[in-house]
């Protein structure tokens, strides 16, 4: 278990971790989220004693990390993949970790062989592509046997069976009843992998949840609706609070009605609806609204998108527009 209570970092003018509170629990795994600059590697710098806070404490198993007689053996971590001195080889590598804390060299040739570096084990480690560098790092992590896991990025550079690999390697751990703590930014994956989440957002936490409950909080309604009169039902659907794009032929999708009330106005006006399909908001979505106030950095292209659409396009439904656009394209 790790545990944050009021946990600061500044480094001079700069606030990097504004006094967070969480707790990372067993059996589950649990993905940290934040735009760049948000302080996720702050955070999990100081969880392994790396950085000192300014404020509050971090604990890994009731103890913070240097006061473990035995660190490896309670917390393995990859924060930095390139972290290994490049003249050395994967096995040489391990080897000396596992000498700080008594691991047999039995426990190195487990960890090469169930992170596949069995083939490149003898081979200096400078001529490591990213993926294998990734691998070489999650072996670290794994080789004192620890009770916590923390990865930082660990899909960076994989290749789509790496990817799947540490999908299902993350879940297993926590299928024991490890402690797992993931950080990475591609939503795809951690929504396919991730229990629970924590968001954070310039240096505060801003999400806390079950990641089905982060989902089902986020987003507005919407619903796929095919019909063979597109035109006719967006111009019965279209008010206040209602947006309808026209996604392809007779395809729409409406985002601020119930599907129900979408099929009694269609049924009412006696037009044909062959699909309602209530859509769920995606985590990039639901992220991107828990952090649209905490991005540090953020591009032109942002701003004008934030900036709404055009005086000439608000002048009409955006629904109307939209299937009208399409059907002059034809």
């Amino acid at each position: 278990m790790i545990q944050a209570r009021d946990l600061a970092k500044v480094y001079g003018a700069k606030t990097a971790v504004d006094g967070v509170t969480f707790t990372v629990h067993p059996g589950r795994v649990t993905g940290f989220l934040g735009p760049n600059g948000a302080g996720k590697s702050t955070t999990m710098r100081m969880i392994m004693g790396l950085d000192a806070p300014t404020r509050g404490t971090v604990t890994v198993n009731g103890e913070p990390y240097a006061k473990h007689r035995a660190p490896l053996r309670e917390i393995g971590a990859l924060l930095e993949a390139r972290a290994v001195h490049p003249g050395r080889s994967a096995y040489s590598h391990l080897r000396a970790l596992a000498a700080t804390h008594a691991i047999p060299t039995s426990r190195v040739d487990e960890v090469i062989d169930m992170t596949g570096l069995g083939a490149v084990a003898r081979k200096k480690v400078k001529g490591f592509s990213l993926g294998m560098g990734q691998r070489l790092g999650i072996a670290a992590a794994l080789l004192g046997d620890p009770q916590v896991v923390i990865l930082d990025e660990p899909v960076n550079g994989l290749d789509p069976e790496g990817v799947l690999w540490v999908r299902n390697l993350v879940k297993y751990l926590a299928s024991e009843g490890r402690t797992v703590f993931l950080s990475s930014h591609l939503m795809s994956e951690m929504s396919q992998t991730a229990d629970h989440l924590i968001v954070i957002g310039r240096g505060r936490i801003i999400a806390d949840a079950p990641i089905q409950d982060i989902l089902d909080g986020r987003g507005e309604i919407r619903t796929r609706v095919r019909t063979d009169r597109p035109e006719q039902l967006a111009a019965l659907l279209a008010r206040e609070g209602v947006s309808i794009r026209a996604q392809e032929r007779e395809l729409l999708e409406v985002s601020g009605l119930e599907p129900r009330e979408i099929a009694q106005t269609a049924l009412g006006a006696g037009v044909l609806v062959y699909e309602l399909t209530p859509l769920t908001a995606s985590l990039e979505e639901a992220y991107l609204e828990l952090t649209k106030d905490d991005v540090e950095y953020r591009s032109e292209t942002s701003h004008a998108h934030d900036a709404g659409p055009s005086p000439e396009r608000a002048a009409a439904p955006a629904a109307v527009q939209g299937v009208q656009n399409q059907e002059a394209n034809r």
